[in-house]
């Protein structure tokens, strides 16, 4: 048995809010009929039934029809507010069906204030059959129609009783009374459902809207990748092209220089292979302050509140850009992994270190775990190991009391002005041996002048793939 209520408590959490909101909402409307059935039709009336038989078979038979009404409403409910939300056609039989079970307990109910088969006050009977056996009916009809056309509909049931009423020898007062019951039942029925159904719809229509926006998110991201994918590939390929096309010219010709070339063209290739895994890495565009703003507002947008201390100014280039993922997979395990409701993101720097830490409420009830740096993690967690690894980073978690912290540790370099590599500016050009970008002439056997290109080499190349000048140059042989 308890294990069965931490699956189900396991399950609860691992729902999205509006899954749960609606889960909730469908249980209450679930449950609400058969609540007003026992307490105001099966105590009330079947405690209080004389005993001849034929009293005994009109108010068991009409008790029997409002739970045939409450199941009615269950069968319904899920079709009723998917047709509310726009996702399922009207269900037009099965609220003829509703309306004609309606019409059997109410036709029931007069019988059985014909007969005068409750005891303990006059027309007890009817008051409770207009305040609630016309409710499962109100209840699924205020899912299915607008409300003018509600109002209509529960009128004619009002009239229909009310006429009933008089035949059986209900007069004046009485008859008001009825009246006022029937709209004060059909109005616990609107306000209940479709006023809980209109708070989903709501609630949906945003979830939409930001399903929509991190798709966008997703389609700017992939644009991004392809500029700078393009930005790398077209300028290097074209260099490429054009050293390998000096290169065959310069070796027709039995120039040495054609050698240098082909040096210059497989150094430009194995550069060109950096700067694309940086590109796919998320290196390019690393920035730690960048990466902590926009997980604060993913985390408030998904309703966890956040709070952001630190500032990341001043600290290198290739420290930012490891803690920057720290963030990245921190954040997505709060969103993924608990059902937080508050976290903490802080950066501190002391002399000839960095510590980020990631604390949230979210974390699931299990035995306490902690992880330093020999513990193993997730996949993600063993990814950042790495990649902190590189910067001689650490990464510790631990969870405990419901509460999960994520500490990441970064020393600082000696005399390293926080400043980082991240542009690059103009590369010198040497001429001459291989790996220099100088400019080689080139002729034809005519004498004529020919096109070279030679990129400029970078020989502290940085992170961003950042070009250096190209200088085209014409010479003659």
């Amino acid at each position: 048995m308890v294990g069965r209520i931490g699956k189900l408590r396991s399950d609860w959490r691992g729902l999205r809010k509006i899954k749960q909101v609606e889960l909730q909402s469908l249980i209450m409307w679930h449950t609400m009929p058969w609540i007003f059935l026992v307490s105001w039709c099966v105590l009330p009336v079947g405690l209080s039934l004389r005993h001849e038989t034929s009293v005994q078979l009109v108010g068991w038979s009409m008790i029997v029809v409002a739970a045939l009404q409450c199941a009615q409403v269950n069968r319904m409910l899920r079709r009723s507010l998917d047709h509310y939300l726009g996702q399922a056609d009207y269900p037009r039989r099965d609220l003829a069906v509703m309306f004609g079970l309606t019409l059997v307990v109410l036709a029931l109910t007069l019988s059985l204030q014909r007969f005068d088969g409750v005891e303990g006050g006059e027309g007890g009977a009817l008051k409770l059959a207009a305040l609630f056996l016309i409710s499962p009916y109100a209840q699924i009809l205020a899912f299915l129609v607008p409300v003018p056309s509600y109002c209509r509909r529960l009128g004619l049931v009002a009239a229909l009783l009310v006429a009933g009423a008089a035949a059986v020898g209900q007069r004046g007062g009485q008859l008001v009374g009825l009246v006022m019951l029937v709209a004060l039942g059909g109005g616990i029925s609107l306000l209940a459902s479709r006023c809980g159904a209109w708070s989903l719809a709501v609630m949906w229509e945003a979830e939409r809207a930001r399903e929509t926006e991190g798709r966008l998110a997703v389609a700017e991201e992939r644009l991004r990748f392809g500029r700078d994918l393009h930005d790398v590939m077209g300028r290097n390929l074209a260099v490429i092209a054009l050293k390998s096309e000096l290169a065959v010219q310069l070796a027709r010709r039995g120039r040495p220089e054609a050698e240098d070339q082909m040096v210059e063209v497989q150094r430009i290739a194995r550069e060109t292979q950096r700067e694309i895994r940086d590109v796919v890495r998320g290196y390019r565009e690393a920035e730690l302050g960048a990466e902590l703003a926009g997980a604060q507002g993913v985390l408030e947008a998904a309703g966890i509140t956040c709070r952001v201390t630190g500032t990341s100014a001043g600290l290198p280039t290739a420290v930012q850009a490891a803690l920057g993922w720290v963030v990245r997979e921190g954040t997505t395990n709060v969103l993924r992994h608990g059902n937080a409701q508050h976290c903490t993101i802080t950066v501190t720097a002391t002399e000839g270190r960095t510590e980020l830490t990631i604390e949230n409420d979210g974390a699931p009830e299990a035995a306490p775990v902690s992880g330093g740096p020999a513990r193993t993690g997730g996949t993600g967690l063993n990814g950042l190991r790495e990649r902190l690894t590189t910067v001689n980073g650490t990464l510790e978690h631990t969870s405990a009391d419901g509460r999960f912290r994520l500490t990441a540790r970064v020393p600082l370099p000696e005399g390293d002005d926080g400043g980082g590599g991240g542009s690059g500016g103009a590369t010198r050009v040497a001429g001459g041996g291989a790996g220099s970008g100088g400019a080689v002439a080139s002729g034809d056997g005519g004498g004529g002048a020919s096109r070279g290109a030679a990129a400029s080499g970078d020989e502290g190349g940085n992170a961003s793939g950042d070009a250096g000048d190209v200088r085209v140059s014409e010479g003659t042989s």
